[in-house]
Formats: C-alpha cells, sequence, structure tokens
C-alpha cells in the first residue's frame, strides 16, 4: 500500500473536497481518498504508487493549484515482534 499526501490550494468547503476526492477516484485505481479543505492537503491510499504528472494534471484540471506531492510505502503490520 502507498500513502500519497498532495497539497493543493483552493478548496474552500466540503464540496471543493468531493470534487476533489471523485476526479482523484475517476483517474486512479485508489482504495481511499480523503480532502481536508482547512489543511489544503488530499491523502490518498493506492495499491500502487501514482504518476505524479498525471496527478498533477488531474488537480488543476479540476480547478485547483497543485502545490505538491509525497508518497510513503506502507509495510504490513507485524504483532508479537520485539
Amino acid at each position: 500500500m502507498y500513502k500519497t499526501e498532495v497539497g493543493i490550494e483552493g478548496m474552500m468547503c466540503h464540496n471543493c473536497e468531493k470534487h476533489m476526492n471523485e476526479a482523484i477516484m475517476k483517474n486512479f485505481e485508489v482504495e481511499n481518498v480523503e480532502s481536508f479543505h482547512d489543511r489544503n492537503l488530499t491523502v490518498i491510499t493506492s495499491g500502487n504508487p501514482l504518476d505524479e504528472a498525471k496527478l498533477k494534471a488531474v488537480v488543476e484540471e479540476t480547478g485547483y493549484k497543485y502545490i505538491s506531492s509525497k508518497t510513503e510505502e506502507k509495510k504490513g503490520f507485524s504483532f508479537g515482534k520485539k
């Protein structure tokens, strides 16, 4: 699993968040996407890393300003290990 955090300017309300989430889900195979207009942030969980150039294009085509993104791989959980 991969977690991608995207800095986005221009989201002003919950409808903007919904609009951004729908654009991401339409253009990428994702497990989950959540946007936070008050933090200028969208968090995406996916099975594979996302194409950053395409991500930027989708954000900007949706009418918002792409600021940056960072992706980290989420490894499985290990229970009982010391």
